[in-house]
């Protein structure tokens, strides 16, 4: 993406000129209001939400102001690339598309409703990432399985971010199906063993998974059913009654949720126990906490792919996960979805980064990438914040939120619109900053 910045710059001045002004705004606050407006209320809340106060949310945001870019001149970027290597991928930015999950809820108020949804998610944010060659990090909360995900990719990178589930064998085969699927990472969330106390959706009562939204890669898992075949066994044979509260409007369209969701026709599945089996499954699997960093050894041995953990926020943490054999680090606050008060994802970035590099010896690839790559979430909102975080260490980072609000205003093209103003910002930060190619960033270009 040579110069990306000048070329989407002036295709929207352009535009201008015959009164044309961008469906997607480049503002990162205009554009939260434009998908605001447009999302559910429970979609807006979940998205847009994070852990009580959501003090965290807004330290992740703050913490960018800390760390001031600065201006260099008179240097030749009359040429200028974006394009990275990492493990071992030629990449044609240093930019990923984040695992969301139940992404369905962004578009549950597009053309079809929430029947549509799931359509409307996963298959959208393929068709931009391929579209733009970026990577995605497919959910393990997704609302489409992975192998259609991957089919609409085709050659494009993906990689797969797995919650580590209370059942092994769904684990295993969570695994098995990435790779399956042409994955060429596993991102373990570590941060989310149990779910944060997120008050927008508490105050909503509101759990997307309890309708059986974001689901998809349990529903179309074989060991999963295996899971809820044995449930509904168990129940008939313990002749177990059915709730007998009188149903309220809002557990019909819960029921009706889970029936269409669930594989097969939705009338079918409004007369039989699976769908609701299943929710009740998910939710006695759903994530562990009783991991270790000794537990990592057991995905190791099943999996070649390169393993990734995020949600780490301190050096000890980094240096335990490199020694039990983990290949990558993304530093990570779930973007203030789980801790409230919790420390600046982008304040923990750089001290996370240099115990990375003393532990690995400091040495790094041919390629631009380092041989343990560290990654950042949590906050990257802009092109310049993409900047600072380069420049504080990262290889790469994982844009979050922004690109969903695209998916809610325009879908696939606002997805595409929005990861391309940020790589825009990104290439005219360069220019401005004096750096021609993104391997060149360092702590050099900031003012600490």
């Amino acid at each position: 993406m040579r110069n990306i910045g000048r070329t989407v710059q002036s295709s929207i001045y352009r535009n201008g000129v015959y009164g044309h002004r961008p469906a997607v705004p480049t503002s990162p606050d205009a554009l939260a209001d434009a998908a605001r407006r447009r999302m559910t209320s429970t979609g807006w809340s979940y998205v847009s939400g994070g852990a009580g106060a959501q003090r965290t949310v807004a330290a992740n945001r703050e913490a960018f102001g800390r760390y001031r870019i600065v201006p260099r001149q008179m240097v030749d970027v009359g040429e200028r690339s974006l394009a990275t290597t990492l493990l071992g991928r030629p990449l044609p930015a240093p930019v990923l598309f984040g695992p969301v999950g139940a992404l369905e809820l962004a578009v549950q108020h597009q053309r079809g409703g929430r029947a549509a949804a799931p359509r409307n998610a996963e298959p959208a944010l393929a068709r931009a990432a391929r579209d733009l060659g970026l990577p995605v990090v497919i959910s393990s909360q997704a609302s489409t399985p992975m192998e259609d995900t991957a089919a609409i990719l085709g050659d494009s990178p993906r990689w797969f971010q797995l919650y580590w589930s209370s059942d092994d064998a769904v684990v295993e085969s969570f695994v098995t199906r990435a790779e399956a699927s042409g994955c060429e990472a596993i991102v373990v969330t570590l941060d989310t063993h149990v779910l944060g106390w997120r008050t927008l959706d508490l105050d909503l009562g509101y759990l997307p998974f309890a309708r059986a939204e974001g689901i998809a890669q349990y529903l179309s898992d074989p060991e999963f059913r295996k899971l809820v075949e044995a449930r509904v066994r168990g129940a008939a044979s313990s002749g177990e009654a059915t709730a007998s509260n009188r149903p309220t409007v809002a557990a019909v369209r819960s029921l009706l949720s889970m029936a269409r969701h669930h594989p097969g026709p939705t009338l079918r599945n409004l007369t039989q126990p699976y769908a609701r089996a299943a929710v009740e499954t998910f939710l006695d699997v759903f994530s562990r906490s009783t991991l270790t960093w000794a537990d990592l050894a057991w995905l190791r041995e099943r999996t070649t792919l390169p393993i990734l953990v995020k949600g780490i926020q301190h050096p000890d943490d980094a240096r335990a996960a490199l020694d039990h054999g983990a290949d990558g680090i993304i530093v990570s606050n779930h973007g203030g979805r789980q801790i409230d008060n919790a420390v600046a994802s982008l304040d923990t970035l750089g001290p996370v980064v240099d115990a990375v590099r003393a532990h690995s010896g400091g040495g790094t690839d041919t390629g631009t990438g380092a041989v343990v790559p560290v990654l950042f979430d949590s906050g990257i909102r802009t092109g310049a914040d993409v900047f600072t975080a380069l420049a504080l260490g990262a290889d790469a980072v994982l844009l979050g939120r922004p690109w969903v609000y695209g998916l809610a205003i325009a879908g696939a093209d606002g997805v595409r619109a929005v990861a391309e103003h940020v790589l825009a910002e990104l290439d005219i930060t360069m220019a401005l900053a004096g750096v021609s190619e993104t391997g060149q960033i360092g702590r050099h270009n900031l003012a600490l």
